[in-house]
């Protein structure tokens, strides 16, 4: 066998390495780049000495999206291809070098982590040229839903800094309602506004195309009313703001804010939902409580063939939805994090599903109601627990392609009915237990101990004065 170790770069040539399987380096390292024929003479250089059928594998860290072409070529060519974790590499790149760190020492390490710990190491197996497209377009849609919640955000505070108020509390709509969005083109100054008036504001919504779109003008004299609040805040004109300026602002931001719902329809409609069902038509995916077209898409993409999971601790510890474990002796810390592996799509979703789920299903809502009642968890512990149990079916329903069967925790089939009824009598959470459990409480306990405890050693200096002196 030949293990080559790529230590990926993105603005300059790779450095590669050769190794034998008794960890035994055949070549120095040197520079490759992503071309025909520079990973031609790179397997040449791997396979020279021994027969063609010799197998070679190629270890990688998945560095920016170098590692596609390198691995593409490498598939195409009969290699077995491992992208490992950044942090194994660095772990075991301390071990041999803890003071330095190069191009060439990784690539190095690369090569040796595949004899050193070969059972971290999984083959990558890249989807279809569809279950790629499938999974960027998941990541785009997640991109562009994010940069809506941030201008959102941000349009909001803009407007309750301008306006000392939500615009939908003077009765403008959401938003991106017709009458919000012209008023922010047209009256966003509030003294431009208490100059206008009523009529004219009126008058000239009426002109506009919008009009016809929104039912009602209550919203015209609350804002009119508002406007002279505002402006006895700020004075006329505010020397400190320029509402113009602002206007500007929020426009330009409503603009961006339009464009990315529009972008956000588009992915759904036109590329994430069509690819989904060409890849699962059984929709197998959504017979799971709280699974959606959109989370089915991501979990159909990243987990790609579920068989390439032996076990469900293997596909756990590959989604990142369990916790980090530190245990001595007889003693192990608890509330740890989260693991950072995974990909984040599917721990995210995984977490919202897991919250819609637990209401609906009895397995998962016992789960739920044991970590908070009896493990004393606060309710973001309880989801992650939920959420582990969760991908544990995305995993078999995608492997077997079956629907879900609705269970009891004795393993008796269930209507969605009946599953609710036994969820309401058996695994409601008290409140009691959440306000125990919550953040906010655990903190202030947390707060007490120790104030308690600094108490008790103010009276223990006060009362051995030696002590002090000493």
């Amino acid at each position: 066998m030949r293990i080559i170790g790529i230590d990926l770069a993105l603005t300059s040539a790779h450095k590669a390495v050769v190794m034998d399987d008794r960890g035994k380096f055949l070549t120095p390292v040197f520079a490759v780049a992503t071309l025909p024929e520079a990973m031609a003479g790179l397997l040449q250089q791997a396979r020279e000495g021994v027969e063609a059928s010799c197998p070679v594998v190629v270890v990688m860290e998945p560095t920016g999206l170098a590692w596609l072409p390198v691995t593409v070529y490498m598939l195409l060519h009969g290699v077995t291809v491992y992208l490992v974790n950044s942090q194994q590499v660095a772990d075991l790149r301390r071990f041999y070098k803890r003071h330095a760190k190069s191009d060439r020492i990784d690539a190095r390490v690369l090569a040796k982590l595949y004899v050193v710990a070969p059972e971290k190491l999984h083959a990558l197996r890249l989807p279809a040229a569809s279950g790629y497209a499938l999974q960027r377009a998941c990541k785009q849609l997640d991109w562009v839903v994010t940069e809506i919640t941030k201008l959102t955000n941000q349009i909001i505070a803009l407007d309750r800094m301008a306006w000392l108020s939500d615009w939908e509390d003077l009765g403008l709509g959401d938003l991106l309602s017709p009458a919000a969005r012209w008023c922010r083109e047209h009256y966003y100054n509030p003294a431009a506004v208490v100059q206008a008036g009523v009529e004219p504001i009126r008058q000239a919504w009426r002109a506009s195309n919008l009009a016809e779109l929104e039912e009602g003008e209550a919203w015209i004299l609350a804002l009119v009313e508002r406007a002279g609040k505002v402006v006895e805040v700020y004075g006329d004109p505010c020397p400190y703001v320029d509402f113009d300026a602002l206007q500007a602002e929020v426009v330009m931001k409503q603009k961006w804010l339009g464009q990315l719902e529009a972008d956000r329809n588009h992915l759904r409609k036109d590329v994430v939902f069509p690819l989904y069902h060409q890849l699962h038509p059984s929709g197998n995916l959504e017979t799971l409580y709280g699974v959606g077209e959109e989370s089915a898409a991501v979990y159909l993409s990243f987990f790609g063939d579920p068989s390439r999971f032996p076990t469900g601790r293997q596909m756990r510890g590959w989604s990142g939805m369990v916790p980090n474990s530190k245990q001595s002796a007889d003693s192990e810390s608890k509330g740890l994090h989260i693991s950072q592996a995974g990909p984040d799509l599917i721990k995210k979703f995984a977490y919202l599903d897991a919250e819609v789920a637990r209401r609906y299903d009895p397995q998962l809502a016992a789960i739920y109601y044991d970590q908070m009642v009896k493990k004393g968890k606060h309710h973001t512990q309880a989801v992650c627990a939920v959420a582990t149990h969760l991908l544990d079916r995305v995993w078999v329903v995608l492997a077997q392609d079956r629907p879900y069967d609705l269970r009891d925790v004795d393993g008796t089939s269930l209507t969605p009915e009946r599953a609710r009824k036994i969820i309401a009598e058996r695994y409601i959470v008290p409140e009691e237990v959440r306000k125990r459990n919550n953040r906010r409480t655990r903190r202030a306990r947390t707060e007490n101990r120790a104030e308690r405890r600094f108490t008790r050693q103010e009276r223990n200096r006060e009362s051995s004065p030696e002590l002090v002196r000493g």
